[in-house]
């Protein structure tokens, strides 16, 4: 009885820590506003984002590349930074604004994805169809 007691002793003492367990990874979705559908060539669409996160850890840097599958045009920051497909970027704020123009009379569609310093990823993907009249 003295030696299980004994195991069970050293069983809690080895199980204590005194480290704090502090959670860095919380799992996050991207919000947006409605968009319209139809785009003209040159016409320019504003595309207004949310992170929204489970939890916040400050540390949690969100960065963001687009890839367009579809059609073309031009992906803009609200202070005019133009994205290159598959580049990666820093975002500075978990609201924002993009601004997409049509460079093309196809249909379109351009996938954003949001990723986190931790390696999860969220997509979001839009579609346009052409109105140009002949």
């Amino acid at each position: 009885m003295k030696r299980f007691l004994l195991y069970i002793f050293l069983l809690c003492v080895a199980s204590c820590n005194d480290a704090l367990d502090v959670q860095q990874v919380y799992k996050y979705t991207i919000e947006t506003m409605p968009v319209p559908t139809t785009v003209k060539q040159g016409e320019t669409v504003e595309i207004r984002f949310q992170i929204s996160r489970e939890g916040e850890y400050k540390d949690t840097k969100y960065y963001i590349r687009y890839f367009q599958p579809q059609g073309k045009g031009v992906l803009k920051t609200s202070d005019g930074l133009t994205f290159t497909p598959n580049d990666r970027f820093p975002l500075e704020s978990e609201i924002f604004r993009l601004y997409y123009t049509s460079t093309s009379t196809d249909q379109q569609v351009i996938d954003v994805y949001v990723e986190d310093s931790f390696g999860q990823v969220e997509k979001v993907s839009f579609s346009f169809t052409n109105t140009n009249e002949k």
